[in-house]
């Protein structure tokens, strides 16, 4: 999914309650400056896909010790900026994390560095590129800057300096193999320069399901389409809808496509974006067919075509009408009780009862298939700009926060992200079940640490051809066959090289 496709969603929850508990002396002690920034646009791949608003009391204890910025000009003009790197004023762009959400990583990071003030600037994610193209161009950008992997590290990715040495520096000759492979290969260029250090890692591919409807009906997750097939049909019978997916927000439809693929011939999508593949393969054929039999077997709803992801299929799901839904690990959130009550709430019911929500596998599409892939990308990292007048200092803040244990630790904690260093789990409390989900996350996020298949994609105009042909072939207008073939002329015409 791209930057671009990233539709905003109204959920209001409170995890950030957490956090703000968990470092509340922090703040107590004040030290980070934020600017103030453009509201922040809500998607469903970032930290803020959780939550379109934080606890007012939590805002309060933040906006209580920041310190007004500046309009005098950037931080590198300030004294002590310089070439020190622990010492000077860091300016940080991005559009995530949230505006509330920043000070608490700036304020741990104080604790550290207290002689390094960073300012964090906002934006929306359709604001941030407009604005940060011509600053970088005109060498008045920020000293540190959020990058996404595939289509925006093509184009921003250049103004980085390679942090390939300080990494190495910080984590030792054998870095590589202490951060998540996906986080590496995406932010390395073709000059093998590690350009971006990968902060927290986004991944796809599990289904989401209502345990205790599943329970209450004594039904087991199914593990093949055969298995999904028949759950729906006894869901069906008592009144209850069994899969839900908002079928006309094509970003998520790509998601759903992969998974199914990758059961068949694991890796064999992402070869055909890249041209080592052509996408009238049988197998992706034959992927094509499954996606297909979503819609005509009954395991897609009614009216799927007409319906968005967000808000539409996600409070389907959270108000208990659906038993399933496909979600990337972002949902993750919803194992903690009080933010499924609010996220319920949100979603329209009276009297919010939470839930037992747990990831499985995707089941196989195939007989012999192999079900469960996962596939992901970076949700961001950091750059530093190699015409920053304090580029060690910011160095210093970049690796701190995607490298050292203490960053990446509330990272994790935030539940929205992977973390991309190994060995960090986050402290997870509140789960509604523990003895049922705990594990069930535990296991998704060691999966997801060693995922080398991507999600993003660079290729804008191939995203938007695999999207038309899932809405084709879910309204019936076309075979898989033809679909199969639609879909490799168009990827020529995008320009990949097969």
């Amino acid at each position: 999914m791209r930057p671009a496709d990233l539709l905003p969603i109204l959920l209001i929850t409170d995890r950030f309650t957490h956090i703000f508990r968990k470092y509340s002396e922090t703040f107590r002690r004040g030290s980070p400056q934020i600017c103030d920034g453009a509201t922040m646009m809500l998607t469903p791949t970032r930290a803020n896909r959780r939550r379109a608003a934080i606890a007012v009391t939590a805002v309060a204890l933040a906006t209580a010790s920041l310190a007004a910025c500046s309009s005098s000009g950037t931080g590198t003009d300030a004294p002590g900026a310089g070439d020190s790197a622990t010492s000077g004023t860091v300016d940080w762009w991005g559009w995530v994390p949230e505006q509330a959400v920043a000070p608490l990583y700036i304020a741990e990071f104080n604790k550290e560095f207290p002689d390094i003030t960073v300012n964090y600037k906002n934006f929306t994610i359709a604001d941030y590129q407009a604005a940060l193209r011509p600053a970088l161009a005109a060498s008045t950008g920020p000293d540190v800057f959020d990058v996404a992997s595939g289509a925006m590290f093509e184009q921003f990715g250049q103004y980085g300096v390679d942090l390939t040495p300080d990494v190495e520096e910080a984590l030792g000759d054998d870095w590589e193999s202490k951060i998540a492979p996906i986080g590496v290969t995406a932010f390395t260029d073709d000059e093998e320069k590690l350009r971006v250090v990968p902060v927290g890692l986004g991944f796809a591919g599990p289904l989401w399901i209502n345990q205790d409807l599943f329970d209450q009906y004594s039904l087991t997750p199914p593990t093949t389409f055969e298995e999904w097939a028949e759950v729906c049909a006894t869901f069906e019978s008592n009144g209850i809808g069994c899969f839900t997916q908002g079928a006309s927000q094509v970003a998520f439809n790509q998601d759903t496509l992969q998974s199914i693929a990758d059961t068949i011939n694991p890796g064999l999508f992402s070869k055909a974006t890249t041209g080592e593949e052509e996408w009238t393969h049988p197998d992706l054929v034959t992927a094509f067919d499954a996606w297909q039999s979503l819609f005509t077997d009954g395991i897609m709803q009614d009216g799927a075509l007409g319906e968005q992801q967000y808000p539409d299929a996600n409070n389907g799901f959270l108000s208990g009408r659906f038993a399933m839904i496909h979600m990337g690990y972002w949902y993750s959130q919803y194992t903690i009780e009080d933010l499924m009550s609010s996220a319920i709430a949100a979603a329209g019911v009276a009297e919010a009862k939470p839930f037992t929500v747990v990831p499985i596998d995707f089941p196989a599409a195939v007989r012999g298939g192999t079900p469960g892939a996962l596939f992901g990308s970076p949700d961001y990292g950091l750059a530093v700009n190699d015409k920053s007048d304090a580029k060690n200092a910011a160095t210093t803040f970049a690796l701190w926060l995607s490298t050292a244990e203490t960053g990446q630790q509330m990272v994790a904690d935030s539940l929205a992200d992977v973390p991309s260093l190994k060995g960090i789990a986050p402290q997870l409390d509140g789960l509604v079940n523990p003895e049922v989900q705990q594990a069930a996350l535990e296991d998704l996020i060691t999966d997801a640490a060693s995922v080398t298949e991507e999600r993003l994609l660079s290729n804008a105009q191939l995203a938007d051809a695999i999207g038309a042909a899932t809405t084709t072939l879910a309204s019936g207008d076309v075979t898989p066959e033809e679909a199969a073939e639609a879909l490799q002329e168009a990827a020529v015409q995008a320009g990949v090289e097969y």
